[in-house]
């Protein structure tokens, strides 16, 4: 958002900044790569061989290198990997992916990792490396070799090492350290036999390798084993004891080799507490924990930290580079929004040594609540939600990543709090607290909230501790790291469902009490470093003060000979505006048009049409090199008193995450120093309710946009220019900002959209205008440049009843749903045979009028090629 002066002033900074260009740099090196299929023992059975398909990526440069094996997440396959086989050959190392036997091209059976299979195909894989001439060795048949994997892949990372001495080093990601208490997790520490059954989860694993006949490629054993305990919800002891052979604690003290393990926080899958079990399962040799933002339930994937930290791993282990990565502990934080990006900045925190779950250090904190009632719905629905497991775009785009409001189904939860904090804390670890649970046995789930001053609660993370309990037991809550300020406080709430797991379908009532106060633990020791001041912290002023400079010597220079005032009742006129930039390029080519009150109008073009060339030079951000513009008859020049009546969304607002959406809005309206901000009046038009006294880091994205535009309309400016409003909005949310922006027009003020999605626009916008090539192709009411091309539009109630007689319509080629109708598109048949036979089926019709999609007549306008 850019206004006024200021506005000119940071928009020619940022064209001086941007004025640097970069010489070419060559290319990366091109990667040799081999495609083969290695035939290995099929597991036990020494008298038969599958072939597993693999690909083999040659080091860039010359002479023998470190190898490094690089297996894939479950489901997937060696395809899954390539990108990161290829960087890392490029970086000095030979690189073999394969596809675990049953997924992909290979033949073979899932067995989970299986030791006697899928670790001893992993064996003879380091076999072949071993023949390679470019594979560097220690000694005969022993590569140089480490082991790299995410998930499933992770967990044969770890195992390889424990069963192969010749493994060097591993950089295991997102995986279990034991698969039995990940699918049967127990709260208590009693282990998966007392355990909770993650049935979603097992669920798609198991059926991710099925088939319509059963069990697919899975291994029959481990299909029937799973079956079983679906059916039942209860791990049997042979299925806890086939699991946990599987995992990392099988074989705790057998991992002798340098471990790099990078853990989820947005993972209900593998939570953290897996990769605390795998730190322990190292013996004598050096551990480097972290945690990101990722995980199975998604969140930021942080793919280029993760990949510099396999590889800076690997080149100190592997290629004996010192001053690489060594072990300790590092945690990445959000750091605000980059106004920039809008993106969120990760930050990491990071300390010498990892201090396990429980912390350096530990705080302890009062609980209050009385001993609460709890009921157990019959058939265990409706169920509370944590997360939605195997859906991880979902939880971010509904709030159920980091944020979000909670779903705690009313009487199923017993709720405790602290007092409001006197001083931040920053929980890293599992909190602990006994509870006592009465009237039989219970299966609960055990959550951590952060609950504000004004009362809104947020997850400190979307996950869910469970637990069976008869009496009194001592609960780990969820492993997480989060901070919570002074004045807010910590809620522990208990709840008797969760959709992720199998619950009692009997009807029950629980008494829950809590025994002891919250124990939270704390790690002094984790610092952020502090960054860099960035270029324009320090560069900015000085470019700014450049370009005043410019602006007032071209200012002055237009105002010789420029435009005179024109109607100052028209909110926007353009008249022969040309605009070509020095290499050349013709951007804007006497282009002509306006704007009038109450009008919502859309600036349409394809990509490289000039709209933002135009957009800019509306905002006296760049000088037109001919033609005029005028905002309710006066001439826009850098820094024009006018330029105070437009507001604008275009290169994206900063938020500061900690601080309420009100908050932020008042805050920038103070700093840019302007007259009444009509902030109730901004507000109640971009319609964010209650959510304007929340911190904003809780706001999906459709919040955020919301809030930008509050942002833009503030001081209520009588012409407002937004750029792209609508991106990343979902379906509902570009409903609600459709109705936004009609509420504001509506007033009598003018709203401009650039848009892509002629689809919204032909819905939002009154008028619209079309450039090509920097020229204007048409400009008019929506109405009118869409025409009629056969279709109507028949306005009625009753979409439905609607749709079912006109799909049975001779004449009529097809019909669909469209605000605030259905859309007929006519084959021989007229407008009044369609209404006729529309109410002598009983649909009322409001009115009928020719239509055709904007989008054909655009592509007619512009040329369906372009």
């Amino acid at each position: 958002m850019r206004r006024g002066r200021w506005a000119a002033v940071v928009g020619a900074a940022a064209v001086l900044a941007g004025g640097v260009t970069w010489a070419a740099l060559p290319g990366p090196p091109h990667v040799r790569t081999s495609e083969q299929r290695i035939q290995v023992v099929d597991g036990p059975h020494d008298d038969r061989h599958v072939g597993l398909d693999t690909t083999f990526f040659a080091p860039a440069g010359h002479g023998r290198a470190p190898a490094v094996l690089l297996a894939h997440g479950f489901g997937g396959s060696k395809d899954d990997t390539r990108g990161e086989a290829e960087r890392l050959a490029r970086h000095g190392y030979a690189v073999l992916t394969w596809s675990a036997r049953g997924f992909g091209r290979s033949d073979g059976e899932i067995t989970l990792d299986s030791p006697d299979y899928d670790v001893k195909d992993v064996r003879q894989l380091i076999d072949w490396l071993a023949r390679r001439p470019e594979v560097r060795l220690d000694g005969p048949g022993d590569p140089r070799v480490g082991v790299a994997g995410q998930s499933y892949g992770g967990g044969i990372a770890l195992l390889a090492a424990a069963y192969d001495r010749r493994v060097d080093a591993i950089a295991p990601q997102i995986t279990w350290y034991d698969l039995a208490d990940s699918l049967f997790p127990d709260a208590t520490g009693k282990g998966a036999a007392n355990g909770v059954f993650k049935k979603v989860w097992a669920g798609i694993f198991f059926t991710a390798g099925a088939s319509s006949t059963g069990c697919g490629r899975f291994l029959p054993s481990l299909c029937a084993m799973y079956q079983k305990v679906a059916e039942t919800g209860r791990p049997t002891p042979e299925a806890v004891a086939t699991l946990r052979r599987s995992s990392a604690s099988s074989v705790a003290g057998r991992i002798h080799v340098p471990t790099l393990l990078v853990q989820g926080q947005s993972d209900s899958l593998f939570p953290l507490d897996q990769a605390d079990g795998n730190a322990r399962a190292v013996a004598g040799a050096p551990v480097k924990v972290v945690w990101f933002q990722g995980g199975h339930d998604g969140g930021d994937p942080e793919t280029t930290r993760v990949r510099g930290l396999v590889t800076g791993w690997f080149d100190r282990y592997l290629k004996g580079d010192r001053t690489a990565a060594e072990s300790g502990f590092t945690v990445t934080r959000s750091g605000g929004i980059d106004s920039s990006t809008q993106r969120v900045v990760v930050t990491a925190a990071a300390a010498p040594r990892y201090p396990g779950l429980s912390g350096a250090s530990r705080r302890t904190l009062p609980l209050g609540g009385q001993e609460q009632t709890i009921q157990n719905p019959a058939g265990g629905s409706p169920a509370s939600i944590s997360t939605l497991p195997g859906l991880g775009a979902l939880n971010a785009a509904g709030g159920l990543g980091a944020g979000g409001a909670p779903f705690d189904m009313p009487g199923q939860s017993a709720v405790f709090e602290t007092e409001p904090l006197d001083a931040p804390v920053t929980l890293t670890g599992s909190a602990h607290v006994r509870v006592h649970v009465a009237g039989g046995r219970a299966t609960l789930f055990a959550k951590v909230y952060d609950v504000g001053p004004d009362g809104q609660a947020e997850p400190a993370r979307r996950l869910a501790a469970p637990f069976n309990a008869d009496g009194t037991v001592d609960v780990a809550l969820p492993a997480l790291d989060h901070r919570f300020d002074a004045g807010h406080r910590v809620r522990v709430v208990f709840s008797t469902t969760d959709m992720g797991f199998a619950s009692p379908t009997r009807a029950a009532s629980y008494r829950v009490s809590v025994d002891s106060p919250l124990t939270v633990p704390v790690d002094p020791a984790l610092r952020t470093p502090s960054a860099p001041l960035p270029w324009w912290v320090w560069g900015l002023p000085a470019i700014a003060v450049a370009a005043a400079v410019v602006l007032v010597a071209t200012g002055r220079g237009r105002r010789r000979g420029g435009a005179g005032p024109g109607d100052p009742e028209v909110p926007l006129e353009i008249s022969g505006l040309t605009k070509r930039y020095k290499n050349g390029h013709l951007a804007v080519d006497d282009l002509s048009f306006r704007v009038e009150r109450g009008q919502v109008c859309g600036l349409l073009g394809p990509n490289g049409a000039g709209k933002t060339t135009t957009l800019r030079m509306l905002m006296g951000l760049i000088h037109p090199d001919a033609g005029h513009i005028r905002i309710f008859g006066e001439p826009v020049r850098p820094g024009a008193p006018v330029l105070a009546r437009l507001g604008s969304f275009v290169e994206g607002p900063g938020f500061l995450p900690h601080l309420s959406g009100r908050d932020n809005l008042e805050l920038y309206w103070k700093a840019a120093g302007r007259g009444e901000a009509y902030l109730d009046e901004a507000l109640e038009i971009a319609g964010l309710g209650d959510a304007i006294r929340r911190p904003v880091r809780t706001y999906s994205q459709g919040m955020r946009q919301r809030l930008a535009i509050a942002q833009a309309m503030l001081g209520l400016p009588d012409l407002l220019v937004l750029d792209e409003p609508t991106n990343g909005l979902d379906p509902p949310q570009i409903a609600e900002m459709r109705e936004v922006l009609v509420r504001y027009a509506a007033a009598g003020r003018t709203v401009i959209i650039s848009s892509h999605l002629l689809a919204e626009v032909e819905q939002t916008c009154t008028d619209v205008v079309v450039m090509h090539r920097g020229t204007l192709v048409a400009a008019g009411p929506v109405a009118e440049i869409a025409g009629h091309d056969g279709s109507i539009l028949i306005g009625t109630p009753e979409v439905d009843r609607a749709m079912s007689v006109l799909t049975a319509l001779e004449g009529v080629e097809g019909a669909e749903p469209y605000a605030p109708g259905v859309l007929v598109r006519l084959d021989g048949s007229g407008p009044a045979a369609v209404v006729a036979a529309l109410v002598a089926g009983g649909v009322p019709v409001d009115r009928v009028t020719p239509h055709r999609r904007l989008e054909d007549a655009f592509l007619a306008l512009i040329g369906d090629g372009s």
